[in-house]
């Protein structure tokens, strides 16, 4: 029996493609891999340095009665180690593609103070050739930004009092309408929002000079498992990861989670299947977004920083069947945590009314239950790896 075709949104045959993807070896790469091998025919080029979490996609599964299993995806996905910093092969692995995703980037906070240079070049720099190369060969280019390229919102400038600060015409982030406003030149934190900004520009105007077919993403906090490290166990020790997995760490050691400046900043998440659900809506109907910048995010999951931390409490009491800590959180200073110079926005709200009309995506994930997969993924990975650094920390002491 004949496989029925796949059908975009338009109820047009989807043909199968190859897609380049650097930075697949990431949290957001290896997801979408992930997808495009259990639902798609495409077949993906890995691009990376690193392909830690996509092994599991490119080693063959294990023998079964003598004879070698395979992947139904056999063939599909094919891993290429190398840095695009300088590697001569990139151009031809774009030339060889039918789209390219750039998810490659330093995205860090902590690094944005401490590794300025490192940030820009990365972010912007590096990202220079594959807009290139996929103007000059006629490739589609799907761009992975951030939501960090708005900055503050408009009502962060109003009085703290000021009635106007909830209306949401001055923070709720809009693709085509709301302003980027940085801080400062020496709040190096907006180096990232910056280099991501330029990179966004850059592509957009070779869009309208040169015809570039491009989409360009900006995430608003996508959560899941694998999602960035844990210092000391898959990551370095002296890292210091987003939010959400800086919490994971506290939570996983028993110690105290630190609200900066006592978490008063406000969020939103979503979860990590919901968002390569509307990416692979980009993938699969150009005709819909070519052209477009879009924001993928949950504004139904918005809470203060302060709160994250408290739900996450709960429920990682919930998945590790420990008792919360008695000092559950303290507070420390953004200059204590972050170093000098940095800077933050008060909120980040996104208005999905683009994505909605273009792709028909909505998010779908309650925060509980998507901190509830982030959880019981990092108790079950790495719980017992901290339990015996620890150990290993004080017999040594």
């Amino acid at each position: 029996m004949a496989a029925v075709a796949r059908l975009d949104l338009d109820g047009s045959p989807i043909a199968p493609m190859t897609i380049c993807m650097i930075g697949a070896g990431g949290f957001i790469g290896s997801h979408l891999c992930e997808k495009l091998m259990a639902e798609t025919p495409h077949t993906v080029l890995a691009v990376d340095v690193y392909n830690d979490k996509i092994k599991h996609l490119l080693d063959p599964p294990a023998y079964a009665e003598g004879q070698q299993a395979r992947h139904p995806w056999d063939g599909r996905i094919q891993f290429h180690r190398l840095n695009i910093k300088h590697d001569s092969r990139l151009e031809g692995l774009i030339k060889m593609s039918d789209l390219t995703i750039n998810l490659a980037a330093i995205c860090t906070p902590a690094d944005y103070n401490t590794r300025p240079l490192d940030t820009i070049y990365s972010n912007f720099i590096d990202a220079l050739p594959v807009a290139r190369y996929c103007s000059e060969n006629s490739k589609r280019l799907i761009h992975f930004s951030t939501c960090e390229v708005y900055g503050k919102t408009i009502g962060s400038f109003l009085p703290k009092d000021h009635p106007l600060r909830k209306d949401p015409e001055f923070y709720v982030l809009k693709e085509d309408a709301s302003p980027c406003i940085f801080g400062p030149i020496e709040k190096q934190r907006w180096s990232y929002a910056c280099a991501k900004q330029l990179i966004e520009r850059l592509i957009y105007a070779e869009g309208a000079e040169n015809g570039l077919e491009f989409t360009i993403v900006r995430p608003f906090n996508w959560i899941g498992p694998r999602m960035d490290f844990i210092p000391g166990i898959d990551g370095p020790s002296e890292g210091v990861p987003r939010v959400l997995a800086c919490f994971s760490n506290n939570l996983l050691r028993h110690e105290p989670l630190k609200l900066v400046d006592g978490g008063q900043s406000q969020r939103t998440f979503v979860y990590i299947k919901d968002a390569i659900e509307a990416v692979l809506l980009m993938i699969e109907n150009p005709a819909r977004a070519n052209g477009h910048i879009f924001n993928v995010g949950n504004p139904n999951n918005e809470v203060t920083v302060k709160q994250l931390a408290e739900i996450m409490i709960q429920v990682y009491s919930k998945v590790s069947g420990e008792p919360p800590a008695e000092v559950p959180t303290i507070d420390v200073s953004s200059k204590e945590f972050y170093g000098e110079g940095y800077d933050d926005s008060d909120k980040r709200i996104p208005d999905m009314t683009i994505i909605n009309k273009q792709l028909g995506w909505n998010p779908k994930t309650s925060l509980w239950d998507l901190l509830d997969s982030t959880l019981t993924y990092q108790h079950r990975t790495y719980a017992e790896a901290i339990r015996r650094a620890m150990a290993k920390s004080v017999a040594s002491s």
